[in-house]
């Protein structure tokens, strides 16, 4: 019987210094906000891989409020052949109104979201929803809801939409993507392949990634399961944060190979700020071209390590000019964050707003000094008159040509004053003030439309929740219509 209690001795014996050292790198084994067990032999089971966390708590705290999203967009039937001139001219709804010929295919694709205000504001990427003329949610619980885009930046594929309708939805938080760890567990949730509500596990792969998207690539990359139909999805850490929305794969197959791209939430959460408030994205613009700094070229210019980044080229007038940055001048950090590459000042300049002050740490002749100056709006991002009228015509959801003479004889009419609608958005707010494609705008808000020029001006001056009062002219009527326009 002594010897039969040799081997069960030293086994005790063995767990017990194993769960002594086990105990001493708790710490490491559990990030400090999961609890470790707090028995020693619990401790032992979970290093053996028995017993590990759970991430159901996780789960059930996000995905109520992760969306399906289902569009519509309208693509041209290469079967019809080619628009004819008349068609052109008018634009396709037009057409099919008077001629009723079917020149169009629906293109239908899905995405994910997820909400992140109670109103039903849903953060997305812009491509989710790009071109789509009709926007479903499907809800956590299996509810559909329309949805309209508040505002979509392509330079960062960011998205926001609001849920059409009264009523308060399941939103999940916004965490610190910056305080993400390579090797910290990350959940991505979302539609793949229309497999709704879908959670996967993973870890984060790395961070920093650029996949030559565009100057502000900064890509978290995980190993969670990533497919088609999860773009726009949240990546949620243990605390059921968000810190990033799931955006590309890295695929010969078309599906997942344990290497996927999300936007980080810190950077996402600068971008939806002023989609859900203006509708679009106003970048800071510095005014200064800046290359990598080499080994060579730290020598050359004073810096004894490779740090920071070589300004080559200050543009005149540019802000960096009148603050006195110079070619030649090393950056070291932008608002006391290091700069260690180009694409680091492109992302911090473009997520801050103009008419910021912001410093510039640089290094000139082996000196270091502080450069304060105002940013200015990107010259390429203003707001020229071709984009306000755009912007002016989605707010009252219609599209509009210029009259002419001719046409004005094809419509019978006495003269070639006012502008033809050729589009109406299905349920903006020309549509539900009775507008139809065909009609002529004679005045806007009791003021003569005579040409586009003249209808560009008015509609300028537009703002959400304005009411708008339009004189029609439709076949031989003259008719007023009224409506309010949408508020974000």
């Amino acid at each position: 019987m002594t010897a039969g209690r040799g081997p069960l001795v030293l086994l005790v014996t063995a767990v017990a210094f194993a769960a002594a050292g086990v105990g001493a790198y708790a710490g490491r084994l559990f990030p400090p906000h999961v609890a470790a067990p707090a028995d020693p032999i619990a401790l032992v089971r979970v290093a053996a891989g028995e017993g590990l966390p759970t991430f159901r708590h996780v789960a059930a705290l996000v995905r109520p409020a992760v969306i399906n999203i289902n569009t519509v967009t309208v693509v041209r039937n290469p079967l019809t052949g080619p628009r004819t001139p008349m068609e052109e001219f008018f634009g396709e709804e037009f057409f099919r109104r008077f001629f009723g010929e079917p020149r169009e295919l629906q293109k239908r694709s899905l995405g994910s979201g997820v909400i992140v205000d109670p109103s039903g504001i849903a953060l997305t990427n812009a491509h989710v929803v790009e071109g789509a003329s009709e926007i479903e949610i499907v809800t956590a619980d299996g509810k559909k809801h329309r949805a309209r885009v508040l505002g979509a930046d392509a330079k960062s594929d960011v998205a926001a939409l609001r849920v059409v309708g009264e009523g308060s939805f399941p939103a999940a938080r916004l965490g610190d993507s910056d305080s993400l760890e390579v090797g910290d567990w990350v959940l991505a949730i979302g539609s793949p392949f229309g497999f709704t509500q879908t959670v996967t596990a993973g870890i984060v792969s790395a961070k920093g990634r650029t996949l030559g998207q565009g100057p502000f690539d900064d890509f978290i990359q995980t190993d969670a399961a990533i497919n088609p139909g999860n773009s726009g999805g949240p990546l949620v850490n243990l605390q059921g944060e968000v810190v990033g929305i799931n955006t590309a794969i890295l695929s010969r197959t078309g599906g997942s190979l344990g290497i996927g791209f999300a936007i980080p939430v810190n950077h996402a959460r600068q971008i939806y700020t002023q989609l859900t408030t203006r509708g679009k994205v106003t970048r800071g613009w510095l005014g200064v071209s800046v290359q990598p700094l080499t080994a060579e070229l730290a020598k050359s210019f004073g810096s004894g390590e490779r740090e920071g980044v070589l300004v080559a080229d200050v543009v005149d007038g540019s802000p960096a000019q009148r603050s006195g940055l110079q070619a030649g001048d090393v950056i070291l950090a932008f608002n006391d964050r290091p700069v260690t590459a180009p694409g680091d000042l492109q992302r911090a300049v473009g997520l801050t707003e103009p008419g910021h002050t912001v410093r510039l740490r640089i290094l000139r002749d082996g000196a270091e000094r502080v450069l304060e100056m105002r940013l200015t709006q990107a010259p390429d991002e203003g707001d020229t008159p071709a984009r306000a009228a755009s912007s002016a015509r989605s707010l009252l959801g219609l599209e509009v040509k210029p009259m002419t003479a001719d046409l004005a004889r094809r419509l019978s009419l006495r003269t070639p004053d006012g502008v033809v609608v050729t589009a109406v958005e299905p349920g903006g707010p020309a549509e539900q003030g009775g507008i139809q494609p065909g009609d002529v705008i004679r005045e806007l808000n009791r003021q003569r439309v005579g040409t586009l020029g003249d209808f560009e001006k008015l509609a300028v001056g537009l703002k959400p929740g304005d009411r708008v009062t339009l004189l029609l002219q439709r076949a031989d009527s003259a008719l007023f219509v009224a409506f309010t326009l949408r508020r974000g």
